[in-house]
């Protein structure tokens, strides 16, 4: 029998290895050095980032292991009905299960109830996977950055009406 893999909310305990998994991905797609969410102040402790009213951040566990991540969050310096998507990596045993699609439709649908109307993300072309997700679900490509989130090394943005 398959292994299912759950999805679930971040608990303190899993900082570290969330931690590894997104600096992991990072390496692996070359998003190293300034202006990559890597350096965000948030990577010291991603479990009390994300507690608020307006947030979440979740993990993807399976087989007793955490394979990958992602949340939302209020996008800093833009609207108040703009959200971010953060932080969204798994590293590869978890690829190519539909995982992906799984976890942005929660995220999507957490951040309508949160009482957001637009979500906005930012990544770079080489991750073409999830690009092609994006597109896949209705974002749309954007001609520049919005908000401020320090990603200065991305260079590509979207933004999904919710």
């Amino acid at each position: 029998m398959a292994l299912q893999p759950l999805i679930r909310k971040i608990q303190a305990e899993d900082i570290a290895v969330v931690d590894k998994i997104i600096r992991q991905v990072m390496k692996e797609f070359e998003c190293i050095g300034p202006g990559y969410s890597i350096n965000d102040p948030e990577m010291h402790d991603i479990h009390a980032a994300y507690q608020g009213e307006k947030s979440a951040f979740f993990v993807i566990e399976m087989g007793g292991k955490l394979l990958g991540c992602g949340g939302y969050a209020p996008l800093n310096e833009a609207e108040e009905d703009t959200c971010e998507l953060r932080k969204m990596y798994f590293l590869y045993p978890l690829r190519g299960l539909g995982m992906g699609s799984k976890l942005l439709d929660l995220c999507i649908n957490e951040a309508r109830k949160a009482g957001f109307r637009f979500m906005y993300l930012e990544t770079v072309l080489r991750m073409e996977a999830a690009n092609r997700l994006y597109v896949k679900k209705g974002f749309k490509l954007l001609p520049a950055a919005k908000g401020n989130t320090g990603h200065g090394s991305c260079d590509s943005f979207y933004e999904l009406a919710l």
